[in-house]
């Protein structure tokens, strides 16, 4: 049986071929559509794999990994070179994709058995996380380990790289650590958009400085408050420069208020070429930008946040309301609930809490 799994990354199609693989006794011969461009180099790779037997094995699979990079025209022929191998091949075929409803693979699902893997819940990779803490005697607070979980995004190796570059040296996760990391991550990308946004006058340049930064718009504008001044030393260019982040911060707020979501273009011009605009040429100093501790004030209430609204959905699916009507009707009067102790038992086991969402209720109950 030829099969097609689509599905983001990190959410195990690699790894349950190679467990099917393991418990059928076949060997995995795999490829990555990056190792091929056409239909002369998959029949070379792929081709072979097909006509060459087993040597460790009675069997084997072929993978052929991430095919969504197949495209545009250096790939002529690839795809229909690969549903011929499907159609002669004696040996199961297996092809990973994150779109596989792209138009270029109608030929390949017309072949294929499709077969979907979700996104993996937050809980699901808390428990592969703790069982790798376990095996590797790796210290843990069990909250730092659930945001890790959350904050993979449904991907488990991502989770479990970011588990490794923060307990490889201290065998140890701590909340501290995992802020650190994220600051880390954003690091780059951030800095990126700073010196576009300080270090030039060419507006077209300045002004696409965010495309590819990941933070929020509050996260943006807190970072060029806390190294604005440390960039811009005149007193009048600091001044315009102000000015602008001034009016932008005045935007969101009506964002925020009106929900008059069009004003973002306007926030982006006046942070990134606004700003750009404010001085006569750039400063050649070197300047070693950093986050404001409010980024951290920020990200803790995002993880607050974040457990109050878990509960709320739990709460919305048992009574077929939405989250939003849960937020605002239900969850203030939960924590009085939960001060009759028959009554947070019956409610925990209702909405099957777990122990993070229990104490946050009991935490607010205490308050």
């Amino acid at each position: 049986m030829k099969k097609r799994i689509p599905a983001s990354s990190g959410t195990g199609k690699t790894c349950s071929v190679y467990a099917i693989a393991n418990e059928l006794g076949l060997e995995v011969i795999e490829v990555n559509s990056s190792d091929f461009r056409n239909a002369e180099q998959i029949n070379e790779k792929v081709g072979n794999a097909v006509k060459q037997r087993s040597l460790f094995a009675s069997g084997k699979i072929i993978l052929v990994d991430e095919i969504d990079g197949l495209s545009g025209h250096e790939d002529r022929g690839g795809i229909q070179a690969i549903a011929k191998l499907i159609e002669d091949s004696p040996y199961p075929i297996v092809l990973t994709a994150t779109n596989p409803f792209e138009n270029k693979f109608s030929s390949l699902r017309s072949k294929s058995f499709m077969m979907e893997f979700k996104p993996l819940d937050y809980m699901s990779i808390f428990h592969i996380l703790k069982m790798i803490c376990g095996k590797e005697k790796i210290r843990f607070e069990e909250d730092a380990l659930k945001a890790l979980s959350r904050r993979s995004g449904g991907d488990a190796r991502s989770s479990i790289n970011d588990l490794q570059a923060l307990a490889q040296e201290k065998k140890e996760l701590t909340k501290e650590s995992l802020v650190e990391l994220g600051e880390r991550n954003k690091t780059e990308r951030i800095m990126s958009a700073l010196n576009k946004i300080f270090k030039t006058t060419d507006l077209k340049v300045a002004i696409s400085a965010f495309e590819n930064v990941e933070e929020d718009l509050n996260e943006q504008l807190l970072w060029i408050d806390e190294n604005l001044p440390k960039e811009y030393t005149k007193p009048e260019e600091l001044a315009k420069a102000y000015e602008m982040l001034s009016k932008a911060d005045v935007f969101s707020r009506r964002i925020r208020r009106w929900q008059h979501y069009r004003f973002l273009v306007y926030i982006n011009a006046l942070i990134t070429a606004g700003i750009a605009s404010a001085k006569e040429e750039k400063y050649k100093k070197l300047v070693e930008y950093k986050p404001t501790g409010r980024i951290l004030k920020i990200w803790w209430a995002n993880q607050k946040l974040a457990k109050k609204k878990a509960i709320a959905q739990k709460i919305a699916e048992r009574t077929h309301s939405s989250t939003k009507d849960v937020l605002k009707s239900t969850m203030p009067y939960l924590p009085y609930i939960f001060s009759n102790k028959n009554m947070a038992r019956l409610v925990i086991d209702e909405l099957e809490l777990d122990k993070e969402e229990v104490e946050w209720i009991r935490k607010q109950a205490r308050s």
